[in-house]
């Protein structure tokens, strides 16, 4: 009966599934916000590409 106490409670594979889903809200976020992440990519390149030629 103890044992069944100790693995009731075993948390170790509690970090996994955090990670798993932290990473699957991240996926989501990039699939909704596709469209505006890659014109803000673009204006943060061109802006360096601009400034890099006046040095």
């Amino acid at each position: 009966m103890g044992s069944l106490k100790a693995f009731i409670k075993e948390e170790d594979g509690m970090g996994v599934v955090e990670v798993i889903l932290i990473i699957v809200v991240l996926i989501a976020l990039v699939a909704v916000f596709k469209t505006q992440i890659s014109s803000l990519v673009n204006t943060i390149l061109d802006k360096i590409t601009k400034n890099a030629k006046k040095i």
